[in-house]
């Protein structure tokens, strides 16, 4: 079933992806293949201090919402930021599509899914 409406809350952990609609929910859950590492910067130490980022998690998450016609992308930190940089770079054809990035903690999936369709309902009633 395809639906227009989908919400992803990703962290460097996981990503939520539900595709809603007003009475309908399909949820599915991607994971990176390997454990996000927090890598602190010691005085002194050449390089950022920062692990690089997982393409390919990013890459299973934009496959996760491609029938969706509006995407509204959320979480607690900067991995929503780098899944809209993913996007931009190497599916710029999604990039209309994302129509919000807001921070959201840790909200349980029925929590994410009423916080989705109150967001999706506004928006469609900001538009002519």
């Amino acid at each position: 079933m395809s639906h227009y409406h989908a919400v992803v809350w990703i962290d460097h952990a996981e990503a939520h992806i539900m595709h809603v609609s007003p009475e309908d929910v399909e949820s599915s859950i991607v994971r990176p293949d390997k454990q996000h590492q927090h890598l602190h910067n010691k005085h002194g130490a050449v390089g950022a201090g920062r692990a690089p980022e997982d393409q390919h998690y990013y890459h299973e998450v934009v496959e996760a919402i491609k029938g969706a016609h509006e995407i509204l992308i959320v979480g607690p930190a900067g991995a929503k930021l780098s899944l809209i940089k993913h996007i931009h770079k190497h599916d710029p054809q999604m990039t209309d599509r994302i129509v919000g990035m807001e921070t959201v903690d840790h909200p349980t999936d029925a929590q994410l899914v009423a916080y989705a369709r109150q967001y999706f309902d506004a928006t469609d009633r900001m538009r002519p």
